[in-house]
């Protein structure tokens, strides 16, 4: 989760100041309150900020070019499926191919 983005900023600089060529922040909830947004977007150290859709973002993608967005809904769906149809949730890790 990233909410006001401290902890990931000063980890990003630490990393490139320790010779890291690109930083890549990945996160399942994009949380992203105040400002965060255009910090992110303002931090040199940070190349590409990735969350999954799985709390309302579109304002906060709008506020920061870096940003990309994964959609689990479909992944999320099928979930709530098997497990209401009592079906395995195995199928959901052994089938996830790079293009999901």
């Amino acid at each position: 989760m990233i909410d006001e983005a401290r902890t990931f900023l000063d980890a990003a600089r630490l990393l490139k100041s320790m010779g890291a060529t690109k930083v890549h922040v990945m996160v399942t909830h994009g949380i992203l309150s105040g400002s965060a947004p255009e910090d992110l977007a303002e931090c040199d150290a940070i190349d590409e900020v990735v969350v999954c859709n799985t709390t309302p973002i579109k304002d906060k993608a709008e506020r920061c070019p870096k940003l990309k967005v994964i959609d689990v809904s479909i992944m999320i769906a099928e979930a709530i499926r098997r497990i209401h149809n009592g079906e395995s949730m195995a199928h959901l890790y052994q089938n996830i191919r790079g293009d999901d």
